[in-house]
């Protein structure tokens, strides 16, 4: 007689089974839209890929990569992108806190207020970028308008058109529209502190200051690493804005190391060193990112 073990054995083989058979359709796509281009862009930067020389495709090792090290232009890049990232994540971030804290607090059209704080993250990027390419023009933006009415200004400035002004212009965009996803994150880290803690502190005299420092700091820091974490990576790979308000110009002035990769890619067919640039970057963005954690992990252990 057949044992009653098989169909139990079956059955708990099925169900063992099952999640691995209901993730394995996004596992291929992720594969396939995600590792599989890595993958490629690590093989090309091996070989000197010029598209219009489609017939010529030599393996050269590493010489993409160290003609990037003797690259004025990456270095350039790299300068930029250091200060593209050390300035708009911490503003964002500063921003964002602000924000949430006042939309923490009771006041009438609480809710919409929370609506409307979306609109700069819900906007396309193209979008911001030609509304804020208006803004900054030297004949009719408003800024310049702005600023001569209240007296700050002599003359208009140009200010994308500027080799001194235009990274910090396009670095303000960034922060407009970036902003949001901070508010929001650390919106709900607040929400998620009982309010027991502040009546607690309230009672035993702490001050606005002791308990912003004491409860809410320490209540919304899992937000907030996690927040800046993302938004880092996100900042870090953003080249759409810079490239529908300046090119990466004047001359050099706007451009970061994944402007730069792009530009040699996909405008100059340079698909080998384009490929080695990115590929710099990508272990750069990693090695910053590995440093992170483990900076966070321990302060927070």
């Amino acid at each position: 007689m057949p044992s009653s073990e098989t169909p139990i054995r079956r059955g708990a083989l099925a169900r063992q089974v099952l999640p691995y058979a209901l993730l394995s359709p996004a596992v291929l796509v992720t594969l396939a839209i995600v590792f599989f281009p890595m993958a490629q862009a690590a093989w090309m930067s091996l070989h000197d890929y010029i598209l219009f020389k489609p017939k010529e495709f030599p393996f050269v090792g590493l010489k993409n990569f160290f003609t990037a090290f003797q690259d004025e232009v990456f270095w350039i890049s790299l300068r930029h992108t250091v200060l593209w990232i050390a300035l708009t994540v911490p503003a964002q971030m500063l921003l964002g806190l602000v924000t949430a804290l006042l939309l923490n607090q009771r006041f009438p059209w609480r809710a919409l207020a929370r609506a409307l704080i979306i609109i700069p993250w819900a906007l396309p990027s193209v979008v911001i970028a030609l509304m804020w390419v208006w803004i900054y023009d030297a004949n009719y933006g408003i800024l310049n308008e702005f600023l001569l009415r209240m007296g700050l200004l002599k003359a208009s400035i140009p200010w994308l058109a500027d080799p001194d002004t235009a990274l910090y212009a396009i670095i303000l965009t960034l922060t407009w529209q970036g902003f949001p996803f901070f508010a929001v994150m650390i919106l709900a880290g607040l929400q998620s502190i009982p309010k027991s803690y502040y009546e607690a502190a309230s009672l035993d005299g702490a001050s606005a200051w002791q308990q912003f420092w004491y409860i809410t700091l320490p209540g919304i820091s899992g937000v907030l690493i996690t927040a800046v974490l993302l938004r880092t990576i996100w900042v870090a790979n953003s080249i759409d804005v810079i490239f529908v308000m300046t090119g990466g110009g004047p001359g050099y002035a706007t451009y970061t190391l994944p402007l730069y990769a792009f530009i040699k890619a996909r405008t100059n067919l340079d698909f080998g060193y384009g490929s080695a640039l990115a590929v710099l970057f990508t272990l750069m963005l990693l090695g910053l990112v590995i440093v992170y954690l483990r900076r966070t992990g321990r302060a927070t252990s």
